[in-house]
């Protein structure tokens, strides 16, 4: 089988955002988004779940011939990424809360992390914050609710204010001086969480360097190229439901009108 998709999957629709940075660094490949929102969210998921669930969805995106796979949710990565990794042979991006290039930008030594409440209790994120920031005063704030919000209401809601206002206070209280995004949904909310920092205050979106490191690793395997720029939307759930999302925050905020199918791993 020839294998020329890449393929990107995240609970719901929060990947979308790793896709617009995949696609404006690889305009000339081919991406199939798969969003697994009959499980939505995969917070409230218990970790056994999610690394099953992680595998079964990486070897049926393989077996539909792709050749890359990007994890397009912090919370799968942070459950099942090492999982995923053994269970393939195709190249695997992960996601990273950010920990990493947030402590190098940092100069007071204060910063803040955005994440779900399964992101920032998981093991995988207190080994980042001891590789990368046992230096620094990290101050990982918890947001549950934040990417259903985001889904369900739009970036724009009140819905989404409310939280916002809830989630970004103690971090201006406790001074840090950059905040990174570690849940893929958070960059659709972007300039709203930037409206309640302080102006000198910096966010760190991490779907650019993903970006980088795709195409590294493609270039590495002599996979890159072989597309024609395509995109095809998939789901667990309910298409309808998933398209007027898709509507709210892809057509709205890209320009593209995009149709969404019904796919079971």
């Amino acid at each position: 089988m020839k294998r020329s998709v890449i393929a990107v999957f995240d609970s719901g629709l929060g990947g979308l955002t790793v896709l617009r940075a995949l696609r404006g660094r690889l305009p000339k490949e081919d991406f199939f988004y798969f969003a697994d929102t009959r499980f939505l969210p995969y917070g409230d998921r218990p970790e056994v779940f999610l690394k099953e669930r992680g595998v079964l969805i990486a070897r049926a995106l393989v077996a539909r011939g792709a050749k890359a796979l990007v994890i397009a949710c912090n919370t799968a990565t942070a459950a099942a990424a090492e999982e995923i990794r053994a269970a393939v042979t195709v190249p695997v991006v992960a996601m990273e809360p950010g920990v990493k290039p947030a402590a190098a930008l940092s100069r007071s030594g204060r910063i803040g992390v955005m994440a779900t409440t399964r992101t920032v209790s998981s093991p995988r994120f207190r080994r980042l914050l001891d590789n990368h920031a046992s230096h620094l005063q990290v101050h990982a704030q918890a947001c549950p609710g934040l990417a259903e919000a985001i889904e369900a209401h739009g970036p724009e809601s009140a819905e989404v204010a409310t939280l916002l206002d809830r989630f970004v206070s103690p971090l201006v209280a406790a001074g840090v001086d950059v905040v990174a995004l570690g849940c893929t949904h958070y960059p659709w909310v972007a300039q709203g969480i930037a409206r309640r920092l302080p102006p000198e205050v910096q966010l760190l979106d991490t779907g650019e360097a993903i970006g980088r490191q795709l195409e590294r690793l493609l270039a590495a395997e002599n996979l890159l190229g072989g597309g024609s720029g395509q995109l095809h939307l998939a789901t667990s759930g309910a298409p309808l439901a998933v398209k007027a999302t898709v509507e709210r925050l892809w057509a709205q905020n890209v320009g593209e009108h995009l149709p969404v199918e019904y796919w079971e791993p």
